[in-house]
């Protein structure tokens, strides 16, 4: 019987939000759920997301923004995806989302699009539902 890997999830923080918190208690989260976790850090471009989710061969890349500018950077991030020809990694995005950013992210097949206070049992979840 061949062994099932972990849930692979690149976590990103693209653009100039410090805002980390989150994103941190994520990656210590899914790891805790056995999940094998990468986290870009801060400061991160949709091409440089795109490429460590391509090379980690990871199953979902969690977006994380605080700066209201989550429906731009999926879209960027899509594009880039895109670019290398990858249609089976999820997206999912959490932090500051008004609903229309939310209408905008599931309209692109971004799901989760998670605010703050979430509860991570539910980010759990959903993220293994996707895969």
């Amino acid at each position: 019987m061949e062994e099932k890997r972990p849930i692979r999830v690149l976590i990103a923080k693209v653009g100039c939000d410090i805002h980390e918190r989150g994103a941190l208690t994520l990656m210590t989260t899914l790891r805790d759920n056995g999940m094998e976790v990468i986290y870009t850090g801060r400061y991160q471009t949709p091409k440089g997301v795109a490429n460590a989710a391509v090379s980690e061969d990871v199953d979902v890349v969690a977006l994380s923004d605080h700066t209201g500018s989550l429906p731009i950077i999926a879209e960027s991030v899509l594009s880039e995806l895109e670019k290398f020809g990858v249609s089976d990694i999820k997206v999912v995005a959490g932090g500051l989302l008004t609903p229309a950013d939310v209408k905008s992210l599931e309209d692109m097949g971004v799901t989760g699009n998670y605010g703050p206070g979430t509860p991570m049992e539910v980010i759990v979840e959903h993220i293994r539902g996707l895969v």
